[in-house]
């Protein structure tokens, strides 16, 4: 079993969205995940490649060198790697030495995402990638963008656990008081964690007001679905008031689901892939691009707090989270990283209890876990 540093806030025995399908190509993308210096590439029969980017030899970069054929040749001195990471050629020389090989990684392409695998291969098991089948499903239109966001990843998870700050960050376009005056539910599972809202006979914000096409107030929901370690899809939408959507009844409104993947570049840093599918207007560019925009402003909004929060964490190591009601969702998504933290360094999972900001020190706990 692979065994984790203590410093390292993310699993290694998970899948992490390397990069964007049509990122990964006949051209050598160089990328850091989680801490790994890493060169991907498609072979010649479209299969994605994932290599540490260091020559065996001297540790040049070897996206820094050519891709002929299915090899990699090294920019220095012109070593060559196949796929599987071996060394097939080596200047001035014949004999190739058994030992010159770099590691790979296991990738899958699924739902437009290149996923990896960073711990031990045996157990990457690709039926445990999340579901986010709306990306590419015929009946939704779906797209969206990567942020890098000088943060730990998991104050993004955070972010998205708890939406109340909509009120309060988002005020031009996802935002309003119903948000943080509504009450919710979370609950949690060996899957994940589920944090619900529904905001009854309310008037919509401005974002979804443009959607639902209409005048009058509407009922509002946000599920929110955790699996871990770092992947979030929110349903959200609205429908006329009293039609029945809490019932299941979506007819008198939309839906859109909010798919969010975050990926640990470094212990401070991460790719943040997200998407917006929606069930209304399909593939019309125009609604796609006017959608990707603003979610992109919302996100960017997000990103000011998150790097800020992140710089003030690193000027008072000796601060620590306090937590309220309204903070149950991430308590929960947490607890969960943890029980795969404490798997990969055989802890006991109550001995990894208590995170902070940064998972170097105990958090104080000033309210209870549940939410009303």
């Amino acid at each position: 079993m692979t065994s984790v540093p203590e410093q390292h806030s993310f699993p290694l025995n998970a899948w992490y969205v390397a990069a964007w399908d049509h990122e990964v190509n006949r051209n050598m993308l160089a990328r850091t995940i989680g801490g790994k210096r890493l060169v991907l590439y498609r072979t010649q029969d479209d299969k994605p490649v994932a290599l540490e980017d260091a020559c065996w030899h001297r540790l040049a970069p070897l996206s820094l060198g050519r891709l002929e054929g299915d090899t990699v040749t090294c920019p220095y001195h012109g070593l060559k790697f196949n796929s599987a990471g071996r060394c097939v050629h080596m200047p001035s020389q014949d004999t190739i030495n058994p030992a010159a090989t770099v590691r790979t990684y296991p990738l899958v392409q699924k739902h437009r995402f290149v996923w990896i695998w960073l711990g031990d291969p045996a157990l990457a098991d690709s039926s445990s990638i999340p579901d986010l089948h709306w990306n590419q499903h015929p009946g939704w239109t779906a797209d969206g963008e990567t942020l890098h966001l000088a943060c730990n990843y998991r104050l993004v998870v955070d972010n998205l656990m708890d939406l109340t700050h909509e009120t309060f960050i988002h005020t031009t376009s996802i935002g309003n008081r119903a948000v943080a005056e509504t009450p919710f539910e979370t609950t949690h599972d060996e899957a994940g964690v589920t944090v619900t809202r529904w905001m009854l006979d309310i008037e919509p914000p401005p974002f979804l007001k443009r959607q639902y096409g209409r005048e009058g107030n509407v009922d509002r929901w946000q599920i929110i679905r955790f699996t871990p370690p770092s992947t979030i899809v929110i349903d959200v939408g609205v429908a006329q008031a009293g039609s029945g959507a809490p019932n299941g009844d979506r007819s008198k409104g939309f839906t859109g689901y909010v798919i969010n993947t975050i990926t640990p570049e470094t212990e401070g840093s991460c790719h943040y892939f997200w998407t917006y599918a929606r069930d209304f207007a399909p593939g019309d560019q125009r609604w796609t691009t006017e959608l990707r925009t603003g979610l992109r402003r919302v996100f960017q909004e997000d990103q000011l707090v998150l790097e800020a929060q992140e710089r003030e964490m690193k000027a008072r190591p000796e601060k620590r989270f306090y937590e309220l009601n309204i903070d149950s969702g991430s308590m929960w998504a947490r607890k969960a990283i943890d029980r795969l933290l404490a798997a990969e360094t055989r802890i006991a999972p109550q001995a990894a209890a208590g995170t902070t900001a940064t998972g170097s020190r105990p958090a104080d706990h000033t309210a209870a876990v549940s939410a009303p």
